[in-house]
């Protein structure tokens, strides 16, 4: 065991590794050499404008007087100096002035040459090259850790990169989370990782040293995970926020898009700590590094191998319906190539009889690989077979039958094609118009407590969208009023970044504020 200081009690060899920093940076040579590499251009033009006077009086110097004196001069007129009271002759008052005079001579040409001094070092100083620091601070590991990254929201603009876009939005430019993909071409791809880079290791935290093995709809929480005070305000504010809007004030709130922009800023976003997932290969399952799965409400595939964290791994979250109610629906991302078979194993797994797809295969850039067959084609022993196919107005819905081994399920999948691409819709009644049909096939589904998956591109913009408002039909059809704050956060608190901007959150609004005069109508007519 390492000894350690009686006065702090840290380790001795540390105290004396910790010594010889603080006497160097504490130095006379080290304060100099600090505030010599601290001038900035002033002050680099006061000393050159200093230099030119000493050379002026030097000049002015020059022209009055004859000859330099001797040394010995210098030091009798010093001695009258020191003596003012003494009662001087008039041949002594004559030697006086001419040593005065010679003392200002001496004077003038030190400061002379002290302003060659100084015109050679600024010399000197412009034409040397800025030296590396002669002492490195040491890194400030203090940085505060957010599970929200600093977005950027801004208008769309039609010359954006491709991989700008998440969903309909843009993915983070500057999160606090800077992630360095550990991508080589000559590297396996099963030992692909992501790592953090200048995040600060949690204290008291083992997350990141601890495999993701858990078992179907696990709720994780890293042991030893000692929230930061701007996560527990975060947490505090998804936990209890709240707006209850009745009828005249909900049409009202719709158009105001300045208090809705206001109130949607303020909501945390909630995304996951890119650090707290340490699984090899974890990089080919993620469409967008920033955004995964929030580990308390994951989903997680059954798998054989209980040694292979990453089999078990699907970027989905299970989000919670009206009244929290659990495992109503899934968010997921839209499926890669790598994760198709990972996609059909959630289906089967969760028995879910509808699948909700509201993205296209490619709009600026990919958004979602076709992982459903023409006709037939099996994944991981599940066979997946397209009997029929409807096209509606606004979407088109596909009748699937699957079979593992000899047990047969029906499946719906809805593709929602009337979203525009990088815009929200520009009229309500399509999405309002596919909410209420999957919801009336939900209550004529077998499975009926099984969860609608439901999936954009990232799995949190028009994902979060379609969710809030088939979550506030139901709250306006019980009570009479909404909630679309309340509702907004508990996506959030289940998937991090659900509801991705602004023009979506109003468009909720605006989808809620027509739904309303549509259940007033029905009513009436009843």
């Amino acid at each position: 065991m390492e000894p350690l200081n009686r006065k702090d009690g840290q380790p001795e060899e540390q105290s004396k590794a910790e010594a010889p920093l603080k006497s160097v940076e504490g130095s006379p040579y080290h304060r100099w050499v600090t505030w010599w590499n601290g001038m900035t251009t002033g002050g680099n033009l006061y000393l050159f404008i200093l230099s030119l006077s000493l050379v002026f009086f030097f000049m002015f110097w020059c022209g009055g007087c004859e000859t330099i004196p001797a040394v010995q001069d210098i030091l009798a007129v010093f001695s009258n100096l020191v003596h003012p009271s003494q009662q001087l002759d008039s041949n002594s008052n004559k030697n006086l002035i001419r040593d005065e005079g010679i003392t200002v001579s001496y004077l003038l040409l030190s400061l002379f040459s002290l302003g060659l001094l100084l015109i050679a070092t600024l010399v000197w100083r412009l034409v040397k090259a800025p030296p590396d620091p002669s002492f490195p601070l040491q890194e400030d590991r203090r940085q505060s850790v957010s599970r929200q990254p600093s977005f950027t929201y801004s208008e769309w603009t039609e010359d954006k990169n491709d991989d700008d876009f998440l969903d309909l939005d843009l993915v983070p430019e500057s999160p606090v989370f800077d992630c360095v993909m550990d991508m080589k071409a000559e590297t396996d791809p099963v030992t692909l990782t992501v790592k953090s880079v200048g995040l600060q290791e949690r204290r008291g935290s083992n997350v990141s040293l601890t495999l993701d093995m858990c078992t179907p709809g696990c709720t994780e929480q890293g042991f030893g995970y000692i929230m930061s005070p701007k996560e527990e305000v975060a947490q505090e504010y998804l936990q209890t926020a709240s707006n209850i809007l009745t009828e005249e004030e909900l049409h009202q709130k719709a158009l105001d898009s300045f208090v809705l922009q206001t109130e949607f800023f303020e909501i945390p976003m909630n995304f996951i700590d890119p650090k707290e997932y340490d699984i090899p290969g974890l990089v080919r399952k993620n469409r967008y590094k920033t955004i995964l799965p929030n580990r308390h409400s994951r989903v997680c595939l059954t798998s054989d191998d209980q040694d292979d964290p990453l089999s078990s791994y699907i970027n989905a979250n299970y989000i919670r319906g009206y009244r929290g109610e659990e495992k109503v629906y899934i968010a997921t991302q839209g499926p890669i190539v790598n994760t198709v078979s990972d996609f059909w194993r959630m289906v089967w797994q969760e028995h879910s009889p509808i699948i909700v797809m509201i993205t296209n295969i490619e709009e600026m850039n990919e958004k979602c690989t076709e992982y459903w067959p023409e006709e037939q084609i099996t994944y991981e022993g599940i066979e997946i077979t397209v009997n029929r196919i409807i096209q509606a107005d606004d979407y088109r819905l596909r009748l699937i039958t699957l079979k593992n081994g000899e047990e047969t399920r029906n499946l719906k999948h809805y593709w929602y094609t009337s979203w525009p691409d990088q815009k929200t819709p520009d009229q309500a009644p399509a999405l309002l118009q596919l909410v209420q049909e999957v919801e009336e096939a939900m209550n004529r589904a077998e499975e009926k407590n099984a969860p609608i998956i439901v999936h954009c591109s990232a799995g949190i913009g028009r994902t979060g969208c379609f969710i809030a408002t088939s979550i506030c039909c139901k709250q306006w059809k019980n009570e009479g009023a909404v909630d679309i704050l309340r509702t907004t956060c508990q996506l959030r608190l289940d998937r991090g970044g659900m509801i991705q901007t602004s023009e979506q959150y109003q468009f909720v609004h605006h989808v809620m504020s027509l739904y309303e005069k549509q259940f007033i109508r029905a009513s009436a007519e009843e």
